[in-house]
């Protein structure tokens, strides 16, 4: 009994281009022609093509088979690696369910990971929600809980949108008023959320990258007067509490 590439492909359900594309790469070996020069399919053939529908339905590639050779019916290393990668896969797929779940029931932004979801009800300016998905490209998992658990509850900004609308030309009255009036808030933020603050121990790629992308993206994201507004607010802040806290004297 002889088969032709239709009828084979048929049998095997597959497709004509599927055959040829075996042919091509060596999966499946060429079969004799009759004296008419049509291509003649033997058992041989369909069983071996069916070997290869049957591991490409379960998920191998066209390399991985042909690494498998032709003589192992049953090649359990293959079938054993096979079966962790598609737990791995069915895995990062649930997660990503919980992640669209939250998104359609809350509806975060996409550019927000799903631990600092709160983000997307914060009061916050398009700088500083920038700031915040650039943080969590390089934040550790404790400091990125500290800033989700802070803005689960964002206090009413005191400056009620000054700061960002601030001109990069603003002059210097202005800036220290700002900074004066910027930094209680701050104070009450890093009081109420203590992990704020501390060495980025836990961050991927270590404390000097979070400090040397941070900075890039405060430059990116603020004119020179903003950011010159938030260091004057930071220095107060520390010479506050110097002052609370003043060095003991040797008796």
């Amino acid at each position: 009994m002889a088969w032709s590439t239709r009828e084979i492909a048929e049998l095997a359900g597959t497709s004509l281009r599927a055959v040829r594309h075996y042919h091509e790469v060596g999966l499946l070996p060429e079969p004799e022609r009759r004296s008419n020069g049509y291509k003649q399919y033997g058992v041989p053939h369909l069983v071996r093509l069916l070997r290869i529908k049957r591991l490409v339905d379960l998920g191998f590639s066209l390399s991985q088979i042909a690494a498998m050779g032709e003589e192992d019916d049953h090649p359990e290393e293959a079938l054993r690696t096979l079966d962790a990668e598609l737990a791995a896969t069915i895995e990062r797929l649930q997660r990503v369910r919980v992640e669209l779940g939250l998104i359609l029931r809350t509806s975060v932004p996409t550019d927000l990971p799903a631990e600092l979801a709160p983000a997307a009800g914060a009061r916050m300016s398009d700088a500083d929600r920038s700031l915040v998905v650039v943080l969590s490209r390089v934040l550790g998992p404790q400091r990125i809980q500290a800033y989700a658990d802070m803005l689960q509850d964002l206090p009413a900004d005191p400056l009620d949108g000054e700061l960002d609308a601030l001109p990069a030309d603003a002059d210097e009255a202005t800036r220290q008023d700002l900074a004066e009036r910027l930094a209680p808030y701050i104070h009450t933020l890093l009081e109420s959320n203590p992990g704020l603050t501390g060495p980025d121990t836990d961050a991927p790629r270590g404390e000097h990258f979070v400090a040397r992308t941070v900075g890039i993206a405060m430059r990116d994201l603020y004119n020179p007067a903003q950011i010159d507004v938030m260091r004057r607010a930071h220095t107060l802040l520390e010479s506050r509490k110097a002052e609370s806290h003043p060095p003991t004297g040797a008796g």
